[in-house]
């Protein structure tokens, strides 16, 4: 987070948890302290590069974002995949790099229980769904709900191009070189994950890690198992 004038900038750079397993973590009350040290921005940029995470907690970071009186922009640098797909609907303006993807998809958890239980968790999975599809739906898409929820129970790998003939973006820019924070570990939990987006997740061979970075990663890696257990979308 940093302030510019009157412009602010906020990252969503890892996975949206309700607990900070590893520093690029993003929750709720973390995200609102930051926007709360903005104060009075007239305008603020978000940069997203997420695999998702907590269904609620992305949430309430859209609501964040959607009531915030500045202006907001939102650049999609290199993933906007699940909630955080969800989350970039609260731009007033959302920018996407041409090399940039977007994933929805309905929300999902793990359940246990009787028959009961288990037909309680879908009627409760429906009702999840039904709200944080409002986030898309409250954008002039050029597609029917109908087509949306397609989409949806497709789990869908958007491009850039794709999301502005949707009108799921409102721009697409020139390709960046940003590397996603997202690990091979959060991208096998999606059931359509495409081969460019497993690449994109490893690290550029010419890339140059500093040990203290190595380290981070791998101790990040160690806690997935743990972190996926949280996921709802």
């Amino acid at each position: 987070m940093k302030r510019n004038g009157n412009v602010g900038e906020v990252w969503i750079y890892g996975d949206i948890m309700p607990f900070k397993w590893d520093d690029t973590d993003v929750t709720a009350t973390d995200f609102k302290n930051e926007l709360d040290e903005l104060e009075d921005v007239k305008e603020l940029n978000v940069y997203i590069n997420s695999g998702g995470g907590s269904v609620f907690e992305g949430i309430a970071i859209y609501n964040m974002l959607k009531r915030h009186k500045a202006k907001v922009n939102i650049y999609v640098d290199a993933l906007a995949a699940s909630i955080a797909s969800v989350i970039a609907m609260a731009g007033d303006t959302i920018f996407m790099p041409k090399n940039s993807l977007m994933m929805i998809h309905n929300a999902w958890m793990m359940a246990v229980g009787n028959a009961e239980e288990l037909r309680k968790t879908a009627d409760d999975l429906d009702r999840i769904n039904e709200s944080s599809n409002q986030a898309y739906l409250e954008r002039e898409l050029t597609i029917s709900e109908e087509e949306l929820q397609q989409l949806l129970d497709a789990e869908t790998w958007l491009s850039a191009d794709e999301c502005l003939e949707y009108g799921l973006c409102d721009e697409v820019i020139s390709s960046n070189q940003a590397v996603a924070k997202v690990s091979d570990d959060v991208m096998k939990a999606y059931k359509k994950t495409p081969k460019t987006v497993k690449n994109m997740v490893e690290t550029p061979e010419n890339a140059t890690i500093s040990d203290e970075e190595r380290k981070k990663i791998q101790d990040y890696l160690q806690t997935v198992d743990t972190k996926l257990q949280n996921i709802n979308l």
